[in-house]
Protein backbone atom coordinates (compact mmCIF):
# COMPACT_ATOMS: atom_id res chain seq x y z
CA UNK A 1 0.00 0.00 0.00
CA UNK A 2 1.17 3.53 -0.67
CA UNK A 3 -0.95 5.38 1.86
CA UNK A 4 2.19 6.70 3.60
CA UNK A 5 2.89 9.07 0.71
CA UNK A 6 1.13 12.35 0.02
CA UNK A 7 1.71 12.62 -3.72
CA UNK A 8 3.78 11.51 -6.65
CA UNK A 9 6.45 14.16 -6.13
CA UNK A 10 7.21 12.96 -2.62
CA UNK A 11 7.22 9.34 -3.73
CA UNK A 12 9.56 10.08 -6.59
CA UNK A 13 11.95 12.14 -4.47
CA UNK A 14 12.20 9.38 -1.88
CA UNK A 15 12.78 6.69 -4.51
CA UNK A 16 15.37 8.74 -6.39
CA UNK A 17 17.33 9.42 -3.21
CA UNK A 18 17.15 5.76 -2.22
CA UNK A 19 18.29 4.44 -5.62
CA UNK A 20 21.02 7.07 -5.94
CA UNK A 21 22.39 6.08 -2.55
CA UNK A 22 22.29 2.38 -3.41
CA UNK A 23 24.22 2.85 -6.65
CA UNK A 24 26.63 5.38 -5.19
CA UNK A 25 27.33 2.96 -2.36
CA UNK A 26 28.13 0.21 -4.88
CA UNK A 27 30.75 2.36 -6.54
CA UNK A 28 32.43 2.98 -3.17
CA UNK A 29 32.78 -0.72 -2.35
CA UNK A 30 35.72 -2.94 -3.18
CA UNK A 31 35.33 -5.81 -5.64
CA UNK A 32 37.65 -8.80 -5.21
CA UNK A 33 37.85 -11.42 -7.96
CA UNK A 34 40.23 -14.32 -7.31
CA UNK A 35 41.63 -16.56 -10.02
CA UNK A 36 42.89 -20.07 -9.35
CA UNK A 37 44.45 -22.51 -11.77
CA UNK A 38 47.74 -23.71 -13.21
CA UNK A 39 50.05 -20.97 -14.44
CA UNK A 40 49.47 -21.96 -18.08
CA UNK A 41 45.66 -22.06 -17.95
CA UNK A 42 45.13 -18.54 -19.32
CA UNK A 43 44.12 -16.55 -16.23
CA UNK A 44 45.92 -13.38 -17.26
CA UNK A 45 44.79 -13.43 -20.88
CA UNK A 46 41.20 -14.05 -19.75
CA UNK A 47 41.17 -10.98 -17.52
CA UNK A 48 42.68 -8.90 -20.32
CA UNK A 49 39.95 -10.15 -22.67
CA UNK A 50 37.22 -9.54 -20.11
CA UNK A 51 38.27 -5.95 -19.42
CA UNK A 52 39.42 -5.35 -23.03
CA UNK A 53 42.65 -3.93 -21.71
CA UNK A 54 46.15 -5.26 -21.05
CA UNK A 55 46.06 -5.04 -17.27
CA UNK A 56 47.81 -8.33 -16.46
CA UNK A 57 51.17 -9.52 -17.75
CA UNK A 58 50.98 -12.66 -19.86
CA UNK A 59 53.67 -15.26 -20.39
CA UNK A 60 54.39 -17.22 -17.22
CA UNK A 61 56.14 -20.47 -18.03
CA UNK A 62 54.37 -23.76 -17.28
CA UNK A 63 55.42 -25.08 -13.90
CA UNK A 64 56.68 -21.71 -12.66
CA UNK A 65 55.67 -21.11 -9.04
CA UNK A 66 54.19 -17.69 -8.40
CA UNK A 67 53.33 -15.80 -5.28
CA UNK A 68 49.88 -14.42 -4.63
CA UNK A 69 49.60 -11.26 -6.70
CA UNK A 70 47.02 -8.51 -6.29
CA UNK A 71 46.26 -6.75 -9.57
CA UNK A 72 44.33 -3.51 -9.00
CA UNK A 73 42.09 -2.20 -11.78
CA UNK A 74 40.85 1.38 -11.60
CA UNK A 75 40.04 2.35 -8.02
CA UNK A 76 37.87 -0.37 -6.53
CA UNK A 77 38.40 -3.58 -8.49
CA UNK A 78 41.11 -6.05 -7.52
CA UNK A 79 41.98 -9.26 -9.35
CA UNK A 80 43.99 -11.79 -7.35
CA UNK A 81 46.22 -14.22 -9.19
CA UNK A 82 46.98 -17.18 -6.93
CA UNK A 83 49.77 -19.76 -7.25
CA UNK A 84 49.48 -22.94 -9.26
CA UNK A 85 47.12 -25.52 -7.87
CA UNK A 86 49.93 -27.58 -6.35
CA UNK A 87 50.81 -24.62 -4.13
CA UNK A 88 47.31 -23.58 -3.05
CA UNK A 89 46.79 -26.02 -0.22
CA UNK A 90 50.45 -26.62 0.72
CA UNK A 91 52.90 -23.72 0.92
CA UNK A 92 50.40 -20.87 0.86
CA UNK A 93 47.25 -22.55 2.09
CA UNK A 94 46.28 -20.25 4.95
CA UNK A 95 46.93 -17.01 3.08
CA UNK A 96 45.42 -18.21 -0.18
CA UNK A 97 42.26 -19.60 1.39
CA UNK A 98 41.79 -16.30 3.21
CA UNK A 99 41.75 -14.56 -0.16
CA UNK A 100 39.16 -17.02 -1.40
CA UNK A 101 37.01 -16.51 1.67
CA UNK A 102 37.00 -12.73 1.15
CA UNK A 103 36.46 -12.87 -2.61
CA UNK A 104 33.22 -11.75 -4.25
CA UNK A 105 33.76 -14.29 -7.04
CA UNK A 106 36.30 -17.06 -7.62
CA UNK A 107 37.23 -18.01 -11.17
CA UNK A 108 38.36 -21.63 -11.10
CA UNK A 109 40.30 -22.28 -14.33
CA UNK A 110 40.53 -25.59 -16.13
CA UNK A 111 42.48 -26.28 -19.33
CA UNK A 112 40.26 -27.86 -21.99
CA UNK A 113 43.38 -28.96 -23.86
CA UNK A 114 44.82 -30.70 -20.79
CA UNK A 115 43.67 -33.12 -18.12
CA UNK A 116 40.31 -31.59 -17.27
CA UNK A 117 39.38 -31.70 -13.59
CA UNK A 118 42.17 -33.94 -12.44
CA UNK A 119 42.07 -35.51 -8.98
CA UNK A 120 44.25 -32.66 -7.71
CA UNK A 121 42.04 -30.01 -9.24
CA UNK A 122 38.91 -31.57 -7.80
CA UNK A 123 40.59 -31.81 -4.39
CA UNK A 124 41.45 -28.12 -4.49
CA UNK A 125 37.96 -27.15 -5.62
CA UNK A 126 36.49 -28.99 -2.66
CA UNK A 127 38.86 -27.17 -0.31
CA UNK A 128 37.97 -23.80 -1.78
CA UNK A 129 34.21 -24.38 -1.66
CA UNK A 130 34.47 -24.88 2.09
CA UNK A 131 35.15 -21.14 2.45
CA UNK A 132 33.35 -19.69 -0.57
CA UNK A 133 30.81 -21.13 -3.01
CA UNK A 134 30.57 -18.13 -5.35
CA UNK A 135 32.61 -20.00 -7.94
CA UNK A 136 32.58 -19.94 -11.73
CA UNK A 137 34.40 -22.82 -13.41
CA UNK A 138 36.19 -21.38 -16.44
CA UNK A 139 36.97 -24.01 -19.06
CA UNK A 140 39.61 -22.20 -21.10
CA UNK A 141 41.37 -23.04 -24.37
CA UNK A 142 38.33 -24.55 -26.04
CA UNK A 143 39.85 -23.51 -29.38
CA UNK A 144 42.51 -26.18 -28.82
CA UNK A 145 40.21 -29.02 -27.77
CA UNK A 146 37.44 -31.23 -29.13
CA UNK A 147 34.17 -32.49 -27.69
CA UNK A 148 33.58 -29.43 -25.51
CA UNK A 149 29.95 -30.39 -24.61
CA UNK A 150 31.21 -33.72 -23.30
CA UNK A 151 33.90 -31.97 -21.24
CA UNK A 152 31.32 -29.62 -19.76
CA UNK A 153 29.06 -32.50 -18.79
CA UNK A 154 32.00 -34.35 -17.26
CA UNK A 155 32.81 -31.32 -15.09
CA UNK A 156 29.18 -30.86 -14.11
CA UNK A 157 28.76 -34.53 -13.21
CA UNK A 158 31.83 -34.45 -10.99
CA UNK A 159 30.94 -31.16 -9.27
CA UNK A 160 27.27 -32.04 -8.69
CA UNK A 161 26.13 -29.21 -10.98
CA UNK A 162 26.86 -26.76 -8.17
CA UNK A 163 28.65 -24.16 -10.28
CA UNK A 164 28.27 -22.64 -13.74
CA UNK A 165 30.77 -24.02 -16.24
CA UNK A 166 31.79 -21.38 -18.77
CA UNK A 167 33.68 -22.60 -21.86
CA UNK A 168 35.88 -19.85 -23.32
CA UNK A 169 38.94 -19.17 -25.41
CA UNK A 170 41.05 -16.36 -24.03
CA UNK A 171 43.11 -16.55 -27.22
CA UNK A 172 40.24 -15.93 -29.65
CA UNK A 173 37.82 -14.21 -27.28
CA UNK A 174 35.10 -16.81 -27.82
CA UNK A 175 32.38 -16.74 -25.13
CA UNK A 176 34.01 -13.96 -23.10
CA UNK A 177 30.61 -12.25 -23.03
CA UNK A 178 29.19 -15.42 -21.47
CA UNK A 179 31.77 -15.23 -18.69
CA UNK A 180 30.92 -11.57 -18.25
CA UNK A 181 27.25 -12.44 -17.74
CA UNK A 182 28.04 -15.20 -15.25
CA UNK A 183 30.12 -12.73 -13.24
CA UNK A 184 27.32 -10.18 -13.29
CA UNK A 185 24.79 -12.84 -12.21
CA UNK A 186 26.74 -13.44 -9.01
CA UNK A 187 27.58 -9.79 -8.40
CA UNK A 188 23.95 -8.78 -8.80
CA UNK A 189 23.10 -10.88 -5.74
CA UNK A 190 25.78 -8.94 -3.86
CA UNK A 191 24.66 -5.53 -5.19
CA UNK A 192 28.00 -5.08 -6.93
CA UNK A 193 27.02 -5.53 -10.58
CA UNK A 194 27.04 -1.78 -11.25
CA UNK A 195 30.59 -1.57 -9.93
CA UNK A 196 31.84 -4.10 -12.48
CA UNK A 197 29.43 -3.08 -15.25
CA UNK A 198 30.49 0.56 -15.12
CA UNK A 199 34.10 -0.54 -15.71
CA UNK A 200 33.49 -2.93 -18.59
CA UNK A 201 34.04 -1.67 -22.11
CA UNK A 202 30.99 -3.41 -23.62
CA UNK A 203 28.46 -0.80 -22.49
CA UNK A 204 25.76 -1.82 -24.97
CA UNK A 205 25.47 -5.41 -23.75
CA UNK A 206 25.52 -4.32 -20.10
CA UNK A 207 22.78 -1.77 -20.81
CA UNK A 208 20.68 -4.40 -22.61
CA UNK A 209 21.06 -6.76 -19.66
CA UNK A 210 19.86 -4.14 -17.20
CA UNK A 211 17.01 -3.01 -19.45
CA UNK A 212 15.63 -6.51 -20.00
CA UNK A 213 16.05 -7.32 -16.31
CA UNK A 214 14.12 -4.19 -15.35
CA UNK A 215 11.43 -5.14 -17.87
CA UNK A 216 11.02 -8.59 -16.33
CA UNK A 217 10.81 -7.09 -12.83
CA UNK A 218 8.23 -4.55 -14.04
CA UNK A 219 6.10 -7.30 -15.56
CA UNK A 220 6.07 -9.10 -12.20
CA UNK A 221 5.01 -6.07 -10.16
CA UNK A 222 2.57 -4.92 -12.82
CA UNK A 223 0.69 -8.19 -12.44
CA UNK A 224 0.11 -7.74 -8.70
CA UNK A 225 -3.62 -8.07 -7.89
CA UNK A 226 -3.66 -5.54 -5.04
CA UNK A 227 -5.04 -2.14 -6.14
CA UNK A 228 -2.20 0.33 -6.52
CA UNK A 229 0.35 -2.18 -5.28
CA UNK A 230 2.51 -1.81 -8.37
CA UNK A 231 2.93 1.95 -8.18
CA UNK A 232 5.92 2.33 -5.86
CA UNK A 233 7.92 -0.74 -7.03
CA UNK A 234 7.28 0.12 -10.68
CA UNK A 235 8.55 3.69 -10.32
CA UNK A 236 11.43 2.36 -8.22
CA UNK A 237 12.48 -0.01 -11.01
CA UNK A 238 12.30 2.72 -13.64
CA UNK A 239 14.18 5.26 -11.55
CA UNK A 240 16.83 2.69 -10.71
CA UNK A 241 17.22 1.88 -14.41
CA UNK A 242 17.61 5.54 -15.30
CA UNK A 243 20.35 6.03 -12.72
CA UNK A 244 22.16 2.80 -13.64
CA UNK A 245 22.23 3.71 -17.34
CA UNK A 246 23.42 7.22 -16.54
CA UNK A 247 26.18 5.73 -14.39
CA UNK A 248 27.14 3.25 -17.11
CA UNK A 249 27.51 5.98 -19.73
CA UNK A 250 28.97 8.47 -17.22
CA UNK A 251 26.19 10.98 -17.88
CA UNK A 252 24.65 11.86 -14.50
CA UNK A 253 20.93 12.63 -14.34
CA UNK A 254 19.50 15.07 -11.81
CA UNK A 255 16.46 14.32 -9.69
CA UNK A 256 14.31 16.95 -11.39
CA UNK A 257 15.35 15.86 -14.86
CA UNK A 258 14.69 12.20 -14.04
CA UNK A 259 11.24 13.12 -12.73
CA UNK A 260 10.37 14.96 -15.92
CA UNK A 261 11.61 12.05 -18.01
CA UNK A 262 9.38 9.58 -16.17
CA UNK A 263 6.37 11.91 -16.33
CA UNK A 264 6.84 12.65 -20.04
CA UNK A 265 7.22 9.02 -21.07
CA UNK A 266 6.04 6.19 -18.86
CA UNK A 267 3.46 8.12 -16.87
CA UNK A 268 2.34 10.06 -19.91
CA UNK A 269 1.60 6.79 -21.65
CA UNK A 270 -0.81 5.79 -18.89
CA UNK A 271 -2.22 9.18 -18.03
CA UNK A 272 -0.73 11.69 -15.60
CA UNK A 273 -3.91 12.24 -13.64
CA UNK A 274 -4.54 8.55 -13.09
CA UNK A 275 -0.93 7.95 -12.16
CA UNK A 276 -0.82 10.80 -9.65
CA UNK A 277 -4.19 10.04 -8.08
CA UNK A 278 -3.71 6.29 -7.79
CA UNK A 279 -1.44 6.82 -4.79
CA UNK A 280 -4.63 7.37 -2.84
CA UNK A 281 -5.48 3.73 -3.60
CA UNK A 282 -9.15 3.90 -4.40
CA UNK A 283 -10.70 0.54 -3.45
CA UNK A 284 -11.54 -1.49 -6.52
CA UNK A 285 -9.57 0.79 -8.85
CA UNK A 286 -7.37 -2.09 -9.83
CA UNK A 287 -3.70 -2.13 -10.70
CA UNK A 288 -2.14 0.99 -12.22
CA UNK A 289 -0.91 -0.99 -15.19
CA UNK A 290 -0.94 -4.61 -16.24
CA UNK A 291 2.18 -6.74 -16.38
CA UNK A 292 2.70 -6.50 -20.13
CA UNK A 293 2.23 -2.72 -20.19
CA UNK A 294 4.55 -2.27 -17.23
CA UNK A 295 7.25 -4.31 -18.97
CA UNK A 296 6.81 -2.54 -22.30
CA UNK A 297 6.97 0.95 -20.83
CA UNK A 298 10.04 0.14 -18.74
CA UNK A 299 11.94 -1.54 -21.58
CA UNK A 300 11.05 1.28 -23.99
CA UNK A 301 12.28 3.84 -21.49
CA UNK A 302 15.55 1.95 -21.06
CA UNK A 303 16.22 1.54 -24.76
CA UNK A 304 15.34 5.18 -25.42
CA UNK A 305 17.74 6.43 -22.74
CA UNK A 306 20.45 4.04 -24.00
CA UNK A 307 19.94 5.26 -27.57
CA UNK A 308 20.26 8.90 -26.55
CA UNK A 309 23.38 8.30 -24.47
CA UNK A 310 25.04 6.37 -27.29
CA UNK A 311 24.20 9.05 -29.85
CA UNK A 312 25.12 11.99 -27.60
CA UNK A 313 21.59 13.38 -27.67
CA UNK A 314 20.73 15.66 -24.77
CA UNK A 315 18.59 13.74 -22.31
CA UNK A 316 15.58 15.96 -21.74
CA UNK A 317 11.85 15.29 -21.68
CA UNK A 318 11.11 16.79 -25.10
CA UNK A 319 13.86 14.88 -26.89
CA UNK A 320 13.18 11.65 -25.05
CA UNK A 321 9.46 11.47 -25.71
CA UNK A 322 9.67 10.85 -29.46
CA UNK A 323 12.50 8.32 -29.07
CA UNK A 324 10.60 6.58 -26.27
CA UNK A 325 7.42 6.33 -28.37
CA UNK A 326 9.42 4.75 -31.19
CA UNK A 327 10.74 2.02 -28.87
CA UNK A 328 7.36 1.62 -27.17
CA UNK A 329 5.72 0.99 -30.51
CA UNK A 330 8.32 -1.67 -31.25
CA UNK A 331 7.67 -3.31 -27.86
CA UNK A 332 3.92 -3.45 -28.51
CA UNK A 333 4.52 -5.17 -31.83
CA UNK A 334 6.91 -7.71 -30.34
Amino acid sequence: MVSGFEDFDNIFDDLFDQKSEEISSQLDHKLLISMVGDVNCGKSSTINRLMKEDIVSVGAKPGETKKIEEIPYKENIIFVDTPGLDDVITTNSEITLKYYKNSDVILFFLNAAGTVLSANELKNLKEIEKVNQDIIIVLNKIDAADEIPELIKYIQDHTDYNYPVTPISSRTGENISLLQNKLLDILETKSKDVLLGANLKDQASIANRWILGAGASSAAVGALPMPGADFVPLVSIQVGLLIKLSTLYNKPVSKENAKELIIATVIGNIGKTVFRQIVKVVPGAGSVVGGSVAAATTVALGYAVKYMHEHDIELNADELKSVYEMFLSAQKKA
